[in-house]
């Protein structure tokens, strides 16, 4: 067996070599056009899941937004045609159509087949807009089984057909166009890309309610067939909102009332450029804090220099007004008493955005956020100096809120002292209903989606939820005051409801079992990990005591007529296929995107139930805990020249299969 080994070892020697000797120019691929896109759809549209699919759709639609912002258009029409087809119109200026003095072709023809080409590179059309990096409706076009072009412009009407970003036609003038002005795109995205991914009508609805509320003057038509309808959506709607922002909030924390009657709004130019900034915040009793932000109406999930520049700013001008009244009191409270529990929206338009990738998630410009800053601060210490009472209250609404942090600071019991006297379980927490914890488990569980399915599929009695938000903060390496500071860990030791590391008490836990729930991928692997790590470092003995665990969900879905089987893993599938389908045709195999996706009764069956389900527990080998220390130290620990010396030393040793 070693001499085999050997033998293999010197052949993948030689060829490793013959392959470096025959690199030449040959080898050296050059991706013209659009070709770029298709080869790596990734680089521009974040992936190829059903999220990126829905990413054509905003791009085409901030398009019509851009000319409604600069003025040219009040209506953007979007018709829902069926599961994998769009179409959006407005009534703009119209695409031009007048030929290119480079290219010699239409301009639409340049626009909708050339990366990087577009009027939003100067204030010369539009002073601001989102898609700046021209590359949003040629990206559109490259990803489409088929796109059909409308353009109304100067009274004359054109039409044009592409496929996978080739055209089918010339640009064609035609007597009569179904819009009297503007831009009509109707576009299939492409099944060779997405796969079998049909369009969401809730996804794509409330896209275009929160353009309609950012931009109060335009109206949004909206049509969608009925059997596509879903979660409440209209098969048709006028969106307009003249309160704007205002009816946003409203509707983002409905059926929850908000603290103060009315809540800080703003609506000014940060520059004399013509840059602005609106929004509005208020407070409320418990909720998960709400952050809504966006730049030229495109919405910034992951925030940015904007979220900072409006949160820095409201802290700096709420320090300086607590610290003339409230003196020593005012210290202890952080930014996290003040937003901890409000609800914001944030919209701002400027001239030349950064964003963080093509996707634009996150705004990363960094001037327009210290004008945001300064201009907030300006504007929230005159909004606290006119509201005095109101003032005086959301102090200490935020100093109740640091009290009760600090009492956890010092593992002291909780006990709320707000004005309202409103006690909350922690977090989210759906708790069980018997008394004791013989026979309870607790699932941890990524995300309100999932926790929703999660509370469907459980046993009422001896089941609790607790979901997540996202990825909790890395225990190992942060700061004692920071772990204590942070909400979620918070929640989770008050739900666990015993002491923490020397002082931990076996008796005192509120639970038999501690299973951490993620989805069956890399993202949830790496909550499990954290996971992992926040009970290795704050309850290592809960961990010596057998009482953590990982469940074990289904990735896939396999069923022929009435068989049904789920794998945990591509191996596991292909085995199951292999052995009880005997590789046979017509097999439906679906793979779950995350527990969320998964109906309670089948995230029951699969995962929750004791009788049907796999949980890992989690140990530690009493001859392992040096090396398993070394090990958590290097891995999540504060040096990343540790990080660096595993990967480099361990990374020969992982390969595809391992991981699969």
């Amino acid at each position: 067996m070693v001499k085999k080994t050997k033998k293999r070892a010197k052949l993948a020697k030689k060829t490793t070599k013959a392959k470096n000797t025959n690199y030449t120019a040959k080898d050296i691929e050059v991706l013209e056009g659009l070709e770029p896109v298709r080869k790596r759809p990734g680089m521009y549209i974040g992936g190829t899941d059903v999220h990126a699919m829905h990413h054509l759709v905003s791009e085409v639609l901030d398009n019509s937004m851009d000319e409604v912002v600069s003025g040219h258009a009040n209506k953007v029409n979007i018709n829902l045609i069926d599961s994998t087809t769009i179409e959006i119109s407005d009534n703009g200026r119209g695409i031009p159509v007048d030929k290119h003095p480079k290219f010699k072709l239409p301009a639409v023809e340049v626009i909708l087949t050339t990366l990087h080409s577009g009027g939003k590179f100067s204030n010369k059309n539009y002073q601001t807009s989102g898609g700046l990096h021209g590359v949003g409706v040629s990206v559109v076009n490259a990803l489409s089984k088929k796109l059909d072009l409308e353009i109304a412009r100067d009274k004359r009407f054109y039409t044009q057909t592409y496929s996978r970003g080739v055209r089918k036609n010339k640009l064609k003038t035609i007597s009569r166009g179904s819009i009297k002005k503007g831009t009509k795109i109707k576009f299939t995205p492409d099944d060779e890309i997405f796969g079998k991914e049909n369009f969401d009508s809730s996804i794509i609805y409330n896209m275009a309610k929160a353009k309609a509320y950012l931009i109060p003057n335009v109206e949004i038509n909206w049509s969608c067939p009925k059997n596509l309808v879903k979660k409440n959506i209209p098969t048709q709607d006028r969106l307009h909102y003249a309160k704007g922002i205002h009816d946003y909030l409203s509707a983002l924390v409905n059926p929850n009332e908000p603290i103060f009657d009315e809540g800080f709004y703003f609506k000014a130019n940060i520059d004399d450029e013509g840059n602005s900034i609106e929004g509005i915040i208020n407070w409320f009793d418990a909720i998960e804090p709400i952050n809504q932000s966006y730049c030229n109406t495109i919405q910034t999930p992951l925030g940015g220099t904007h979220e900072n520049g409006f949160k820095n700013g409201m802290f700096k001008a709420f320090k300086d007004y607590s610290k003339i009244k409230f003196e020593r009191k005012a210290s202890q409270i952080t930014q996290d008493d003040i937003f901890g529990s409000s609800a914001s929206i944030l919209s701002i338009f400027i001239e030349n955005p950064e964003f963080q990738g093509q996707t634009k998630e996150k705004l990363s410009s960094i001037e327009p956020g210290k004008k945001i800053e300064l201009k907030i601060k300006q504007l929230f210490e005159q909004w606290l100096a006119k509201k005095t009472k109101t003032a005086e209250q959301l102090f200490y609404y935020a100093f109740n809120r640091s009290q009760i942090r600090l009492q956890n600071k010092s593992e002291l019991a909780i006990e709320r002292q707000v004005k309202r006297k409103k006690i909350t379980l922690p977090g989210k927490l759906a708790d069980c209903t018997i008394s004791g914890n013989k026979g309870t488990e607790l699932f941890l569980v990524e995300g309100d989606s999932a926790g929703g399915s999660a509370k469907q599929a459980r046993d009422r009695q001896t089941q609790a939820i607790l979901p997540l938000r996202g990825k909790i903060l890395n225990v190992i390496s942060a700061s004692r005051d920071k772990i204590n500071a942070n909400q979620e860990i918070v929640d989770l030791i008050q739900a666990l409801g015993c002491k923490r590391g020397d002082n931990y008490n076996s008796k005192d836990i509120r639970y038999e079992k501690i299973i951490i729930m993620t989805d069956a991928d890399v993202d949830g692997a790496h909550i499990a990990t954290l996971l992992m790590g926040f009970f290795y470092n704050e309850f290592p003995k809960l961990i010596d005591d057998g009482q953590l665990y990982l469940s074990v969900p289904p990735l896939f879905k396999i069923s022929k007529g009435g068989k049904i089987f789920y794998a945990v893993s591509e191996r596991h599938k292909d085995d199951i296929v292999k052995k009880e389908f005997k590789n046979s045709e017509n097999i439906e195999i679906n793979r779950f995107k995350g527990l969320g996706e998964m109906m309670p009764a089948q995230l029951k069956d699969t995962t929750m139930s004791p009788e049907n389900r796999t949980l890992l527990k989690v140990q530690i080998a009493s001859k392992d805990k040096k090396k398993t220390k070394k090990s958590v130290e290097a891995l999540m620990g504060k040096k990343p020249e540790l990080r660096f010396k595993f990967i480099t030393e361990n990374s020969k040793r992982v390969s595809a299969e391992n991981i699969l």
